[in-house]
């Protein structure tokens, strides 16, 4: 049993995988003033005691890091190898200047798209000098791990037919991407002081849960507090979405800080 600690999450980025504004959008959100309708794609950095984990990185990972003068990882989580939870992958190299190899948790899928994208990086002869270093850790949803004294619990969710990760930190969960779950993964998610999860938009989508199942699926869980997340422009405006919520659930935001 982990020691209880004071886990901070940092919402990096929160919109869907075009971003919000997406590239020759009309839609009024794209014009929106309001800097919580400005999303890059969706990460967290998980803190506690003076170490970071990052969950995905993905094509808004420079940014992001530098935005929130990030000086140091101890690893990089991913929940599954499409282009926004993965396309950031070569800018970990400057942590790999300062610390040497990065950790990087990934199931065996995610390891071999990885590894077909950023073939360089896991060569063994003739590396280029300056390419990221990596130190891999194969995870599954069938195993609990610990990183610095917190329990780790992965969470297989589907995305549509693609079986993927979310990650349970103490009792602080991220589930991206999810369109259903087994009853068997659910109940790893009784109990949390604070579920992240998809709620893309109101419509219904093939492989996200829209804001209509993700409010039944907190109102499942009963966390005490719940945050949307990997949001689209077709959601709405954050300040008039936000009022139409239960009191315990908000909407996320880039650069919002939330801790248990």
């Amino acid at each position: 049993m982990s020691k209880k600690k004071q886990i901070k999450v940092t919402f990096l980025g929160t919109g869907t995988s075009t971003g919000v504004p997406m590239i020759t959008s009309n839609h009024p959100v794209a014009f929106s003033k309001d800097f919580r309708d400005k999303r890059l794609r969706s990460s967290i950095m998980i803190s506690w005691d003076n170490v970071n984990y990052v969950i995905d990185c993905g094509p808004d990972f420079r940014q992001q890091m530098i935005r929130e003068n990030v000086q140091s990882i101890n690893g990089i989580l991913f929940t599954h190898e499409h282009s926004d939870h993965i396309a950031g992958f070569d800018d970990i190299r400057p942590f790999g200047f300062r610390m040497g190899k990065v950790p990087i948790y990934v199931t065996d899928r995610v390891l071999k798209a990885l590894q077909k994208r950023y073939d360089y990086v896991f060569v063994t002869e003739n590396k280029y000098p300056s390419a990221p270093t990596v130190e891999v850790i194969p995870v599954s949803h069938k195993k609990v791990f610990e990183l610095n004294e917190v329990t780790v619990t992965p969470v297989e969710v589907l995305h549509g037919s693609l079986p993927i990760l979310g990650y349970r930190f103490d009792n602080i969960a991220y589930i991206t991407d999810i369109k259903t779950i087994s009853i068997e993964e659910k109940i790893k998610l009784q109990n949390l002081d604070v579920l992240i999860v998809t709620g893309l938009r109101k419509e219904p989508h093939a492989t996200h849960f829209n804001i209509e199942e993700a409010l039944a699926f907190i109102k499942e869980l009963k966390p005490k507090k719940a945050y949307l997340t990997h949001i689209s422009e077709l959601l709405g405006f954050h300040e008039e979405v936000e009022k139409e919520l239960p009191n315990n659930v908000f909407l996320a935001y880039d650069g919002l800080n939330v801790s248990e």
